[in-house]
């Protein structure tokens, strides 16, 4: 009896442990998420509160690209490198005032030349990082109400004289 009672001990013990093991690991997890500092700067689309403003901002950043691509054939798309491509408009945003940290549009372009000698194609690459002429304390919900239309390019930046287009020409 007493070897009985032994194995159903050794059996209930190894019970609690395989039921209760997901638990400790829940709580060992919730515990070390609490010990994570929030980051201080984040991009703006996960800062943005709700899906209304969310969806904004990828509007925003749309039109962007298509006033790039409205604006490129008369004034940056010349020269050496004459297929510029915006790529990406990101912003960061301080999680605890609000405010924008930083915009830069990032623009890549290539030339290639074909090598006479063996066919081969030589590409050259070139990338700009074009930051946005902000004013300091700018909050992004200021950012997303005057660039909100369909020219946000041209549109003058909060508390600036200058657009996102002013930056442009002073990187490009």
């Amino acid at each position: 009896m007493r070897i009985r009672t032994s194995r159903l001990s050794a059996a209930a013990t190894l019970l609690t442990l395989f039921l209760c093991a997901p638990a400790l690991s829940l709580a060992k997890s919730k515990s070390a998420s609490r010990n994570t500092a929030a980051p201080a700067y984040v991009d703006i689309h996960d800062y943005l509160p709700d899906w209304q403003d969310r969806d904004a901002w990828l509007d925003i950043t749309y039109q962007l690209k298509l006033n790039f691509l409205d604006v490129c054939g008369d004034t940056f798309c010349e020269g050496e490198y004459a297929n510029l491509e915006a790529l990406s408009y990101r912003c960061s945003v301080e999680t605890a005032s609000g405010d924008i940290g930083e915009c830069v549009w990032v623009i890549a372009a290539s030339s290639e030349d074909i090598n006479p000698s063996d066919g081969k194609v030589v590409v050259s690459l070139h990338q700009w990082q074009c930051t946005s002429p902000l004013a300091a304390h700018t909050s992004a919900a200021q950012l997303i109400a005057a660039l909100k239309g369909r020219d946000p390019i041209h549109t003058t930046l909060p508390n600036t004289d200058k657009s996102i287009y002013e930056g442009l020409t002073e990187c490009l």
